[in-house]
């Protein structure tokens, strides 16, 4: 049997279990997916290398702990953390998956993210990952965030994006294709990062916030005539994305989906 898992702290709300077991069953895989909470990521990479477990997600608060001993590749490297992690070489891999799940989530939604531009709210962790997956795509990213400091020191990271304060966001959104929230806005309250006013029926407006999976700004997107991607479809493909790096195999996006969003209902 093979071992996949999850370190990070906290990681007993987790979806990934759940959504992972669905696609070994699928497949018939002989695998399971356990959660861990270690206190020291690096001495539980290493521990996992030894014990041959077959592959490892990262979250928080260990995403950029990683990286000192695994081999990043190109994305996770740029992007500056790691949330999967590969042990089937001679040394630990490292890969940032969230990148392939905001991608896979817009061409899933048949947008084309080519010649776009993008307004992106928010500037952290996650935000990272989202605008290198925007710009990687083709999209022109204008990145807006309450500090604007930090817009700007990621704006700078990203190719041809800019970085913007916060109150910028009405006026970039007038001529945007795609709104996305890289904020935790929405999670604990019932808000929004933007007011409804600037939101239009030619934006498309992805929220990374998958719990609850309708938002207060996918509501107003949605009254305004927007298109929407809520944050299911981005852990759902970032958790494909891993799958299929682990496996080898096509992950059976349709069970891992079903699976995921019958713990979201």
């Amino acid at each position: 049997m093979d071992v996949y898992g999850l370190i990070g702290n906290p990681v007993g709300h987790s979806l990934s279990p759940p959504m992972h077991e669905a696609g070994y069953d699928e497949l018939g895989i002989d695998a399971r997916y356990v959660t861990f909470e270690p206190e020291d990521a690096a001495a539980a990479i290493r521990a996992a290398a030894d014990l041959d477990v077959a592959g490892l997600n990262v979250t928080i608060p260990f995403k950029q702990d990683v990286l000192d001993v695994v081999d990043p590749d190109a994305t996770a490297e740029r992007v500056g953390a790691v949330n999967t992690v590969d042990f089937s070489g001679d040394h630990p891999t490292g890969h940032n998956t969230d990148v392939a799940g905001v991608r896979r989530s817009f061409a899933h939604h048949d947008f084309d993210l080519e010649g776009a531009t993008a307004v992106q709210v928010g500037a952290g962790g996650a935000g990272r990952a989202i605008a290198f997956a925007l710009a990687d795509a083709g999209a022109t990213v204008h990145v807006a965030n309450r500090t604007a400091s930090n817009a700007h020191d990621l704006a700078a990271d990203v190719p041809g994006a800019t970085g913007h304060e916060l109150d910028a966001v009405p006026e970039l959104l007038a001529d945007a294709d795609v709104l996305a929230n890289a904020t935790s806005v929405g999670m604990e309250e019932d808000e929004s990062p933007i007011a409804p006013e600037p939101l239009h029926d030619d934006l498309v407006v992805f929220d990374a916030v998958y719990s609850p999976l309708e938002t207060r700004l996918l509501r107003d997107a949605a009254a305004a005539g927007a298109r929407t991607i809520d944050g299911g479809w981005m852990l759902l493909y970032q958790g494909v994305a891993a799958f299929e790096r682990w496996t080898g195999r096509d992950a059976p996006v349709d069970a891992m989906n079903a699976a995921l969003r019958d713990h979201l209902a």
